[in-house]
């Protein structure tokens, strides 16, 4: 039986699941309101809504503000009911964030030292450190949680529980294994979906809007919300731009493919390209660095960009105006409402966007990129973290 189930009980259990979904996705709801789209009687709804109050489920928002007669109160979702907790893994790295009941962001924490290996016994570090982080720094106690989101980079598989690109055990999905450690609901996602999720949810709430969500990190991942869900394909790996053959270049892609677009748009091809043009003995802050034989990372090339090195944003706007071929592709595609650009080159924004926007402008048609806004990332590193706790969210009270 499932969380929601168990607590959830009594003769108005199917009732109160419709209740519960239908304020997932607004603030609040009047009695006639319930009474009207769960086809009952007021008399009945107000039972219901009686026992959920007492319960801890909905709380009285107030009286609606229309004029005349006698104003009706408004029930939503009890922001005290529970937490849900987003974690969102890179390679170094995990940031967590947690919201209210209702879906609020409460408290996030950003960029947590952590190296998660493919091991049970990382995985047992990891949950260790999230709960670590909500006990000290959030103050909130994991008997709270209603349920975790995590999500990870690679292909996953988010119906089955399993991440092949951080592959543990056949008999063991990697949702399972986190299930195990934290005692509640996990939902398991790939990044740039949950991302995509996070930012739809803080730019077009309530709406069936389309975002195309590009994650440009150390890789290139796309997430896509489309008429307001989701969109994963038929086998549940959609979002692969970053795998587009699209470049002429003969560069080997960590797939194995050659031309891929990620080895002109990402993190990976802005470090390649300054680190090429350092050997060719461009100047830069990061000369001593490389003559010295010390390690040149993305962080160190970022770094240097704030720096305003003028080889280093050379080579962001160089990834920009590849990236701006992409997402021209995309625009006439899809023809969305939103594109957003997130990951960690959005800390170059201020050389990474003009290049892709003018790319964009020449490429794509004007009849259908008129309609389209292209934004950086609202929600920066904390994206995934809050897209993965409100996917918790929609696992647990909206899926029965």
């Amino acid at each position: 039986m499932d969380p929601l189930s168990q607590n959830i009980s009594g003769h108005y259990a199917p009732e109160k699941k419709t209740i519960l979904s239908l304020c997932s996705n607004r603030q609040g709801y009047s009695i006639a309101d319930f009474a009207r789209l769960l086809d009952a009687s007021i008399p009945k709804v107000t039972r219901i809504v009686t026992e959920m109050v007492a319960d801890g489920y909905l709380v009285d928002l107030g009286k609606t503000g229309s004029s005349g007669g006698r104003r009706a109160s408004i029930f939503g979702l009890n922001p005290k009911a529970g937490y849900f907790v987003g974690v969102h893994v890179e390679q170094e790295r995990i940031t967590v964030a947690a919201t209210d009941f209702p879906g609020q962001l409460v408290h996030a924490v950003e960029s947590i030292p952590f190296h998660l290996e493919k091991t049970e016994e990382s995985v047992h570090e990891m949950c260790l450190a999230v709960r670590k982080c909500l006990e000290s720094k959030m103050r909130i106690d994991s008997s709270a949680v209603a349920g975790y989101g995590v999500d990870i980079t690679g292909r996953v598989n988010h119906g089955t529980g399993y991440s092949y690109s951080f592959f543990i055990s056949e008999e063991k999905p990697f949702r399972d294994i986190l299930e195990a450690e934290f005692g509640k609901p996990v939902v398991v996602e790939n990044d740039s979906r949950a991302m995509a999720w996070g930012e739809y949810m803080s730019s077009l709430p309530g709406t069936e809007g389309d975002i195309l969500f590009l994650n440009v990190g150390w890789g290139l991942g796309m997430g896509m919300v489309m008429d307001g869900k989701l969109y994963y394909g038929k086998s549940g790996f959609s979002g692969e731009i970053g795998h587009f053959p699209l470049l002429d270049n003969n560069i080997p892609c960590r797939c194995g493919k050659i031309g891929c677009l990620e080895t002109g748009a990402s993190g990976s091809a802005l470090h390649r390209l300054v680190v090429g043009k350092l050997s060719d003995g461009r100047a830069s802050v990061l000369s001593k660095s490389y003559a010295a034989g010390e390690e040149i990372t993305l962080d160190s090339i970022l770094d240097a960009v704030k720096k305003e090195d003028v080889l280093c944003i050379e080579c962001v706007e160089e990834v920009g105006e590849t990236l701006g071929r992409a997402v021209a592709g995309l625009i006439n595609i899809f023809n969305p409402n939103i594109v957003v650009i997130g990951g960690r080159l959005c800390a170059t924004e201020k050389y990474l966007i003009p290049p892709l926007r003018s790319t964009v402008n020449k490429l794509s048609l004007n009849l259908v990129n008129s309609d389209t806004v292209i934004k950086v990332s609202q929600l920066g590193e904390k994206a995934g973290a809050i897209g993965s706790s409100l996917l918790a969210k929609h696992s647990y009270l909206i899926k029965q």
